[in-house]
């Protein structure tokens, strides 16, 4: 009971400042008054005091269920939350000297999963249950964290990719817009990466256009890194999942839709990665690739449990 209020308490506490930072957000960004009441550092603060609720709701769910807090949806929703907040104090403490507006990202990221999480949706998974015999391994914690560690990191980089390109084809849009009757078309984003390029030394002169310039190359390398980081992680919650699906179902590979959508996460992400090889192909054209796996990793984490089939049917979303 104790152990029941004390997490209910926590569940409230992050959830209502995680509110207050993306409050702050949108006053910072409609309003532009964080240089005059340093509502920055607030927002930072915020997500401190929300990373260590976070933390303590599922230490306290782990003691008082018995095993690691990833058995179910719930509890997966609340970890890629903690996985958000992590990223983000990771990135609060590396440049802390250096102004981070990631908690733009990881803010709203952290409230939508939460909120989902403790919404009437999931009410019976919140209470803790005895682990199915197929979860009672050791790999659960290496498998399960990995993978949903590597979901918080790809996502939140695809997010600063998707930020990439509202600001690279607005500014394209108008730019080409002021000297031509432009139409926009999927099949003219080769054209508008090379004109980009291009206008380059002549738009990006004044400081409001090079500032955004700077921007957009900050995006481009934080979501380089964060995606990066990501996709080591899904890497190593693949293999480890192959060697616990060998050791539970005698096979290192089954084919079930979430291992399958996992190899298609996997793949557009390698993909991302060929095309930053390529300077011909990086910036627009990676952000492109990088947006499509937000897609499919939300498709690969949520959608597949939606069907409530395959070996991974324990995890599924079941109505109240």
């Amino acid at each position: 009971m104790i152990f029941s209020t004390l997490e209910h308490i926590l569940t409230h506490i992050s959830f209502s400042v995680v509110s207050i930072v993306i409050t702050i957000h949108f006053l910072t960004l409609f309003l532009l008054v964080d240089e005059v009441v340093g509502l920055y550092d607030s927002s930072e603060k915020g997500m401190i005091v929300t990373f260590f609720c976070i933390t303590g709701l599922l230490v306290t769910r782990w003691i008082y269920s018995g095993h690691f807090p990833l058995s179910d949806l719930y509890e997966s929703l609340i970890f890629l939350s903690w996985g958000f907040s992590l990223i983000h104090m990771v990135s609060y403490f590396k440049f802390k000297k250096r102004k981070n507006n990631l908690s733009a990202i990881t803010a709203p990221s952290a409230i939508f999963t939460q909120g989902f999480a403790t919404s009437g949706l999931l009410t019976k998974m919140r209470q803790s249950a005895i682990l199915a015999p197929a979860l009672q391994s050791q790999w659960l914690m290496m498998h399960v964290s990995m993978m949903v560690l590597g979901y918080a990191a790809l996502l939140c980089g695809s997010l600063l990719s998707v930020a990439l390109l509202v600001i690279t084809f607005r500014k394209a849009i108008k730019i080409i817009g002021e000297n031509n009757n432009f139409s926009f078309s999927f099949g003219k984003i080769q054209y508008m990466n090379e004109r980009s390029n291009v206008l380059l030394n002549t738009y990006f002169l004044s400081s409001k256009n090079y500032y955004r310039y700077q921007l957009t190359q900050q995006l481009d390398r934080w979501s380089y890194r964060i995606i990066s980081l990501g996709f080591i992680f899904l890497t190593i919650g693949i293999l480890s999942g192959a060697v616990w699906a060998n050791e539970a179902w005698g096979s290192y590979w089954n084919w079930d839709p979430k291992e399958t959508w996992a190899f298609i996460t996997w793949t557009v992400f390698a993909i991302y990665f060929h095309t930053r090889t390529n300077t011909n192909l990086e910036g627009v054209n990676s952000a492109l690739v990088a947006s499509m796996g937000f897609l499919i990793i939300w498709i690969c984490y949520f959608g597949v449990n939606l069907l409530g089939i395959g070996l991974h049917s324990y995890g599924s979303f079941t109505l109240n």
